[in-house]
């Protein structure tokens, strides 16, 4: 996209607000803002939304006249009216899976997706998947699973489903029809049931410098990293300890990103604990019960300020640190994109949602849902479809919390090799079982979310155990390496890049959550086509080491961290289009505003490209700081349309659109 080619490019600024001259710069690169917004051949594009191709010229806005106006007169063309059994909006993984039920019944479906392939988010996602084998994928990389899932729709669509790509849903409307522009023309499809499938964004966070370029979405982080391949930072922060924090933390390090820190308000990280102790094992540094309080420089982040937050997560005056970076990620969570499904149900239209857009959880629950609702739908027009009385269950052990942590000693085999198994907190996942040839590891309770250990009295040293934890919480010891006992052989799972080790070297050895142990000696790290992308890595410890050593520290904390300056009264900015600050929006609700749609009307929030998807929720928050209950508050009317449409479009202009990537 243009957004990915100007950052591999050092390009940060993208242009400037007409309001204030402020700096804009990527945010969401999901389509949902519109701080990316350039000049492609002279027409207003989002950056992250157009793909680049040879003599594409970009430009910024900044300082241009307005548009050309023109004044021939065009005669509307018919909008062409399509019919089907299902609509689906959204391509991602509970699209797809809905999809895939539909086509297996054989209802006539279309499936739209503003993007140019499909798979939404598992595209962005490199790393190995939690939840079941047999109904989730599970062990297998997101970018793996886009690939099977669209490789399973489209074997099966046979013409039942089609698949419009590029082609966004614009709006829902009371006659029971839905606006989709499809390929640079303007069609209402009419449906008789539709599913919306079309995920979440991401939640924003205000602080002073939070709409600097160089802050952003998590989302956006690993959309240029993991799909784009362009690494847009060289010293990193992140705010949020959620799954969607660690793992994308764990993807700046594998880009060669180097990340100073992350934090969170809550005493304890909402996320696996498997992911929080590989990155304190690799030397991350993590600050609980704190928060970003401040980004700073002149266009770009060039600092990012945390102090500690009291039990109400007041921030704490003189706990204020100082970390000279020059990115920022927002990972305080996810909110549905539901709101297609919502004005659907107002209009009296059969209609499901399923996915993020249903419930935020995982993307393995995400995919069992969609295979939920489409059997659900595949019923609802009488076609013959099957739900297992337990599937419920299962989805609602896929969306449930991390449980509680309960620690299994290792049980040594003296002389041999065995596995020593680090998951002791209650997630669903359950690749492990079927890796070991023998049949060795078993969870004792039988159940997705037991804790696995390893029952049997021989192990081959095989280490596909080792290859097929998510969490890389499993490494092999064997006793057996040297007849004087004086050292164990480790295998450790190794996702990094090979030069970060150097065989033959030493390097320090770490306990599972970072604790320092002592040095092991690097013996070869081992590679092969079945490994999926993982490296072994055999480490030579001292014997009396072999069960507490449970990774090497790579990174050294940092030092000289630069105490931060005093909180102030600095504003921040909520709404990011209009340019609306903080202040302004306590002002009314002191003077008594307590309708969203007055504000609007007054300072002009939700009224930018983003239609408020951004700042709507930090309105609500600043409601909630005022001592302003929920319920007391009137939000803001929802119209289609959805997104910016071009005029031309409604005219019967086709815009065409751009070309795909290669």
């Amino acid at each position: 996209m243009i957004s990915s080619a100007l950052m591999a490019g050092g390009i940060k600024i993208f242009g400037r607000h007409h309001k204030d001259g402020a700096p804009q710069g990527l945010f969401c690169a999901n389509g949902q803002c519109s701080q990316c917004m350039v000049l492609a051949d002279s027409k207003p594009v989002k950056a992250c939304m157009t793909p680049v191709r040879p003599g594409l010229s970009v430009e910024s806005c900044e300082g241009k006249p307005a548009l050309p106006i023109e004044d021939a007169a065009v005669e509307p063309a018919p909008v062409p009216v399509v019919k089907t059994q299902c609509l689906i909006i959204g391509g991602g993984p509970a699209g797809l899976s809905a999809a895939i039920e539909l086509a297996e019944a054989g209802v006539r479906a279309i499936l739209v997706d503003d993007k140019h392939s499909l798979g939404g988010k598992l595209g962005l996602q490199t790393h190995n998947f939690f939840g079941s084998r047999a109904d989730s994928y599970a062990g297998t990389r997101g970018i793996d699973i886009a690939r099977r899932l669209e490789e399973n729709l489209r074997t099966l669509a046979n013409g039942g489903i089609e698949i419009w790509l590029d082609s966004p849903a614009v709006g829902v409307f009371c006659d029971g029809r839905v606006g989709v522009v499809r390929n640079g023309a303007y069609v209402l499809v009419e449906p008789e049931i539709l599913l919306v499938a079309s995920g979440a964004r991401e939640k924003a966070l205000d602080f002073p410098g939070s709409d600097l370029p160089g802050v952003y979405g998590a989302g956006a982080f690993q959309t240029l990293v993991n799909r784009d391949l362009v690494r847009p930072a060289e010293r990193l922060f992140i705010c949020g300890g959620g799954n969607v924090g660690l793992i994308a933390a764990y993807h700046a390090l594998q880009a060669g990103i180097e990340v100073i820190g992350i934090v969170e308000a809550m005493p304890e990280c909402g996320g696996y604990k498997v992911h929080l102790d590989k990155l304190k094992r690799l030397g991350v540094p993590v600050y609980t019960s704190h928060t970003v309080v401040r980004a700073s420089g002149a266009d770009c982040v060039e600092s990012v300020t945390i102090c500690g937050v009291d039990e109400s997560f007041r921030p704490v005056s003189g706990t204020e640190k100082r970390f000279m970076v020059d990115t920022l990620l927002i990972a305080v969570g996810l909110s549905p994109v539901n709101e297609m499904y919502l004005k659907a149900r107002q209009y009296g239209m059969k209609a499901f949602s399923a996915g993020d857009a249903e419930m935020i959880s995982e993307a393995t629950a995400a995919m069992f849902s969609g295979r939920i609702q489409g059997r659900r739908i595949a019923r609802e027009l009488d076609k013959p479809a099957v739900i297992p009385q337990e599937w419920d269950a299962t989805l609602s052990v896929l969306r449930g919390k991390p449980g509680s942590l309960r620690e299994i000693a290792p049980r040594p085999v003296v002389g041999g090799v065995y596995p020593v198994i680090r998951c002791f907190q209650e997630i669903p996942c359950d690749p492990c079982i079927g890796s070991c040839p023998k049949g060795a590891i078993r969870i004792r309770d039988g159940t997705l979310t037991g804790l696995p250990s390893f029952e049997g009295e021989r192990c081959l040293g095989c280490a596909r155990c080792v290859l097929a934890c998510p969490g890389l919480a499993i490494m092999l010891v064997n006793e057996g390496y040297r007849e004087d006992k004086r050292t164990a052989l480790l295998t450790l799972p190794f996702e990094l890049a090979e030069e970060r080790i150097e065989v033959g070297g030493e390097v320090a050895t770490v306990g599972m959550e970072g604790q320092r142990i002592g040095t092991g000696r690097v013996v070869a790290l081992r590679k092969g086509k079945h490994q999926d992308r993982r490296l072994l890595l055999l480490l030579q410890v001292p014997f009396e080491h072999r069960l507490s050593v449970a990774g090497i520290r790579l990174l050294t904390a940092e030092e000289g961290i630069e105490p931060g300056s005093p909180l102030g009264v600095e504003d921040s900015i909520i709404c990011r289009c209009e340019r609306v600050r903080k202040s302004e929006i306590v002002n009314l609700i002191r003077a008594g505003y307590r309708d969203m749609n007055q504000i609007k009307a007054a300072l002009r929030t939700g009224m930018g490209a983003c239609g408020g998807k951004n700042c709507g929720d930090l309105i609500l928050r600043i409601f909630r700081e005022e001592g302003v209950e929920a319920g007391d508050v009137t939000l803001p009317v929802q119209r289609p349309l959805d997104r910016e449409v071009p005029l031309s479009i409604f005219a019967g202009l086709r815009v065409e659109p751009a070309a795909p990537p290669e």
